[in-house]
């Protein structure tokens, strides 16, 4: 393996030491002094939702997240009105818990959106669409402009002593083109289904999630739930990057994408899991094989893999997770090679008067025919009424960025180098209308490369990106 030279390392950790003092996630917090319109039945105050909270019902005062005001009894309209206040779709926790897949954020996390309900039902709408131009410094970076960003709805309702919820969530990804978006040291899945894409983000397919839950209360306080979807995300590493509060201001994918959480896009995910308290353990079954380069249709394959994870919030403001994963065949051109994974990260988020701060810390690591890669990630975002100020520092042993000419065809890989990456940004937003915002950011990014690599990208190239965004909140 080989490491940085002594003038790369200090350099990154003193960025990634500078960096440690921001935070983000877009996660999205209700409102909470938001009532139902004024025609809304008085019965309301009945909670038609009650379902939702697999606690007591009778004692919703004895609710163990009462920091989160969930005692309150959940406010609904016969018409179409604005939900207050809901328990989480797996279990009786506050619903702010919930990120990506099944994966848990802080309690303390933002949780907005356009949220209603009629009758029995409650919705959810949120979503970003962003312009993003990017710049890498070459030789082996590129410019494009691209469109990126997301659209998800939820709809859920009780069932039982229990909570059916659907979601979906598409993106605008495949528009960018099937080469993706330039970013140095970035790699991973393939545009045509012969090359690796190599300093390059691919793009994620138009279908991201199509995915149901059900879960039924066992207890005050635990609950039995199974998810599945295709595509869905099944139990492994921190919540997706975009969804990740520390870090949602930034349109900029991590080059940790493929240690930490590329397996958010699964076509073919069933997940059981046990909900106690502030725990979660759970189990998937999924189709380990990465998209392929059609990023437009669904497919589908057999849930040949497997992945444990296991979910503790000690407190509102803290989120941990360990996670470990059995692929069979996950990239599509190294049939017959399988990988294990394990992932371990927490995230800490903090409101405060006007704004919040947000930090992830997250490892991962790739085994791959008895070798493993490790990567790691710092990202932190600090909110401050419409000013979000982001960073994140990454480090990962790859052996993609480099294709050895006398290797056997079928084999893309080469030596692995240990590379790094700092990126700072600024993101401005203004309201222009109810639940809809404009912004206005930009990021600048220095990556670092050991002595085998300078000549091939010219030192420590660099990189920036600027972007507006639209975003429903």
């Amino acid at each position: 393996m080989k490491f940085f030279a002594s003038k790369s390392t200090v350099a990154l950790a003193a960025l990634l030491t500078g960096s440690a003092a921001l935070a983000q996630h877009q996660g999205h917090e209700m409102p909470a002094t938001e009532t139902p319109p004024a025609q809304a039945e008085p019965a309301a105050a009945a909670d038609p939702h009650a379902g939702h909270d697999m606690s007591s019902p009778a004692a919703p005062a004895a609710d163990p997240h009462a920091g989160h005001d969930m005692g309150a009894p959940e406010e609904a309209a016969s018409t179409l009105g604005h939900v207050t206040h809901q328990t989480g779709a797996l279990g009786p926790y506050p619903m702010a818990r919930e990120a990506s897949g099944t994966a848990w954020q802080p309690d303390s996390a933002e949780h907005g959106g356009v949220h209603l309900a009629s009758g029995a039902w409650s919705f959810m709408l949120h979503g970003q669409l962003d312009l993003v131009h990017s710049w890498q410094e070459e030789p082996r970076g590129d410019a494009k402009t691209f469109p990126a960003g997301m659209l998800m709805g939820m709809a859920r309702r009780p069932v039982g002593d229990g909570t059916l919820q659907f979601k979906a969530m598409v993106s605008p990804d495949p528009l960018m083109g099937k080469k993706g978006y330039p970013l140095l040291l970035a790699s991973g899945e393939t545009a045509n289904g012969r090359d690796p894409l190599v300093d390059r983000q691919h793009p994620h397919d138009f279908f991201m999630e199509l995915s149901a839950s059900v879960s039924q209360s066992i207890g005050p306080k635990t609950s039995l739930f199974l998810y599945g979807g295709l595509p869905a995300e099944p139990a492994f590493g921190p919540p997706a990057f975009m969804h990740r509060q520390s870090i949602s201001a930034s349109p900029e994918a991590p080059i940790t994408h493929h240690w930490l959480d590329s397996t958010h896009i699964t076509f073919g995910v069933l997940t059981a899991g046990l909900v106690h308290d502030n725990f979660k353990v759970e189990v998937s079954r999924f189709n380990g094989r990465e998209p392929d380069e059609h990023r437009w249709d669904i497919e589908t394959g057999p849930l040949d893999s497997t992945s444990v994870r296991l979910s503790w919030n000690p407190t509102r403001e803290l989120s941990l997770q360990g996670s470990w994963a059995h692929l069979e065949e996950p990239e599509q051109l190294e049939p017959g090679v399988n990988q294990r994974r394990w992932s371990a990260s927490g995230t800490y988020t903090r409101p405060m008067a006007n704004g919040w701060w947000s930090t992830s810390l997250a490892w991962g690591r790739k085994g791959v025919e008895g070798k493993n890669y490790d990567a790691f990630a710092l990202e932190s975002s600090l909110n401050w009424k419409d000013w979000t100020l982001f960073g994140r520092g990454e480090i990962t042993e790859n052996n993609e960025l480099v294709v050895h000419e006398d290797e056997e065809e079928e084999d893309h890989h080469g030596e692995a180098f240990r590379v790094g990456k700092v990126s700072l940004g600024l993101l401005r937003e203004f309201p222009v209308a109810k639940n809809l915002k404009l912004g206005i950011g930009g990021l600048y990014a220095f990556n670092f490369v050991p002595e085998e690599l300078e000549d091939a990208y010219g030192g420590d190239p660099q990189g920036a990106m600027a972007f507006v965004r639209l975003k429903l909140d």
